[in-house]
């Protein structure tokens, strides 16, 4: 290294100078302003002319020896270095970037230029403290058109996620696209948003595929990864769409439940299920059935449901007593609820899982299990086939399964208590309910719940399928306790408090078991008024008993709504 003072119209410019595009005419004012004041305070490198020349070649420095020119210097102060193996590449890089960045198009420019040298991506991840997946990033957007880059250059430049897909696009695809939006002199501006729309391809992504490599070889699908995503996640996808739509509807097919179904989806990417199927928002049971389906970004999906059981034949069908029933009912609303009618029936079955958990597992006394047995068999849902009076209005229940265990195998009735209990425990499962069907019990349910601490064993309902069921108002109340903030958009906050929840536990007061006591006051006086625990009581009209089984469940219906 040698320090030598030369006049810089004597040196020449390096052709593969790091940084390309024009510096900003206020950058170039105040290093003039500079020069002018103390000098160069930082010589020029350069190096001596290869081939036989016998003059300088500027390797770092470029805008000081110009702008030296324009102060009217003689000479400067400059440092005169071997010429590196890489030809000075790395050097000049380095330098350029720490007195000020590079855009992005120079840098994609210089990295391509020390790779035809020979440098290797780790090696100029760690000369430039980048990473190497940085590196690979950078080199990716070099297979840009050089017409954009050539526009990027001058400051115009894409978002992000633009230039990823513009980057991903091949050349010929690219230069068809810049020939409709490059720009013009009335318009010297480009709509990135539009030649990134136009070489926009859906993208199916591995980590959302259900089948295998074997099934991926078999349809012929190669993976490719996409630089720009999170370094964390499996960002593998391809744009061959109907090959990865075969492989998920393949592997359906292949692991489809013993009672399942592949379905379509409607318009709103819902499943669409077997005409009267009720879906279980709750835990399934064993008769349930499993309907697979794809959402809109290729996913395999799966939801429960349940067939209704088949309607015994009527004695009457003119619209005679209890031709109408609980599906019948419309439900007159001035504005919209807290809870939609769908929360509410996903509430139900949340309530019933919890409850019958709860029956099967909480610690319950003789005397409550007694007490609830009694309860049970005042829900609505439960019919009982009397000889002095028929009050049956949705068909009789068969529990005659739990009450044979209290039999031994000579037919005697004969028990222990153990026996007794686990038989109370599934009698008390099979009738009480909240679900918001005909099977709903009612407020004796929810007294039932309220009794032996079902609220317990609620499931977390920071969802995002219950969390849409509730208004703004309900919804920015969930936010009360918590370090979540309502959000202008309902969207945002119902995604916040989903995240906030996902470890945790949420249980809307809705869903709680205690009943009302203004409503439960009001049901024991009408039972009481109507004297039910009156033995002498007969009903003689049977119509008169149809229509206040009607009433009640209508009744019922609507408190569950509210």
């Amino acid at each position: 290294m040698e320090l030598k003072f030369i006049d810089p119209r004597s040196l020449k410019d390096n052709p593969d100078k790091a940084r390309r595009s024009k510096s900003s005419p206020q950058a170039d004012a105040l290093l003039l302003a500079t020069i002018k004041a103390v000098g160069i305070v930082q010589p020029p490198v350069v190096a001596a002319e290869a081939d036989g020349g016998n003059g300088f070649v500027i390797d770092e420095g470029h805008r000081r020896v110009k702008q030296a020119i324009a102060a009217g210097l003689e000479e400067i102060a400059v440092l005169v270095v071997p010429r590196a193996e890489d030809g000075g590449a790395m050097r000049s890089l380095v330098t350029t970037i720490a007195h000020e960045q590079l855009n992005p198009v120079d840098q994609w420019r210089a990295i391509e230029r020390l790779v035809a040298l020979g440098w290797t991506e780790e090696a100029i991840g760690v000369a430039l403290a980048q990473s190497v997946r940085q590196i690979k990033k950078l080199r990716l957007l070099a297979n840009v058109l050089p017409a954009m880059l050539d526009h990027m250059a001058k400051g115009d430049m894409p978002d992000e996620r633009q230039l990823r897909t513009i980057a991903a696009a091949s050349l010929e695809e690219q230069k068809e696209v810049w020939k409709k939006h490059r720009p013009s002199k009335a318009d010297p501006q480009v709509s990135w948003w539009s030649v990134a729309q136009g070489l926009t391809k859906t993208r199916m992504y591995a980590r959302d595929a259900s089948f295998g490599d074997d099934l991926a070889q078999a349809y012929g699908i190669a993976w490719v990864e996409d630089l720009f995503a999170p370094a964390d996640e499996d960002s593998r996808y391809t744009s061959d769409v109907e090959a990865f739509l075969g492989a998920q509807q393949e592997w359906m097919t292949n692991n489809l439940p013993k009672k399942g179904m592949l379905v379509e989806v409607n318009g709103w990417g819902q499943p669409e299920l077997p005409k009267k199927a009720e879906r279980v928002h709750g835990k399934p049971a064993k008769s349930d059935c499993t309907a697979m389906y794809l959402d809109r970004d290729g996913k395999v999906q799966s939801v429960q449901y349940r067939m209704p059981e088949a309607k015994k034949a009527k004695a009457r069908d003119d619209g005679g007593p209890g031709a109408g029933g609980a599906d019948d009912i419309d439900i007159v609303s001035t504005s919209r609820p807290d809870v939609t009618r769908k929360g509410i029936e996903i509430i139900g079955d949340l309530r019933t899982d919890a409850l019958h958990e709860a029956l099967a597992r909480a610690p319950i006394e003789d005397d409550t299990l007694m007490a609830l047995l009694v309860l049970a068999f005042a829900g609505q849902n439960v019919s009982v086939a009397s000889g002095a009076r028929d009050i049956s209005y949705f068909g009789s229940a068969s529990l005659g399964q739990h009450a044979a265990r209290l039999f031994n195998p000579e037919g005697v009735f004969e028990f222990d208590m153990d026996t007794l209990r686990s038989a109370v425990r599934s009698v008390l499962i099979d009738v009480l309910s909240c679900r918001e069907n005909r099977s709903n019990s009612g407020i004796v349910a929810r007294v039932a719940g309220d009794a032996i601490g079902a609220d317990n064993f609620l499931p977390n309902m920071g969802s995002e399928e219950f969390l849409s069921c509730l208004s703004r108002p309900a919804l920015e109340g969930c936010c009360k306790d918590t370090p979540v903030l309502p959000r202008q958009k309902v969207k945002d906050t119902r995604a916040a408090l989903v995240e906030h929840f996902r470890e945790g536990r949420l249980i809307h007061p809705a869903a709680l078991f205690a009943p009302d006591k203004a409503k439960l006051s009001s049901w024991l006086t009408s039972k009481a008024a109507r004297g039910e625990d009156d033995p002498d009581d007969q009903v003689e009209d049977p119509q008169a008993a149809a229509d206040a089984g009607d009433a009640e469940a209508e009744q019922a219906f609507r408190e569950a709504a509210e």
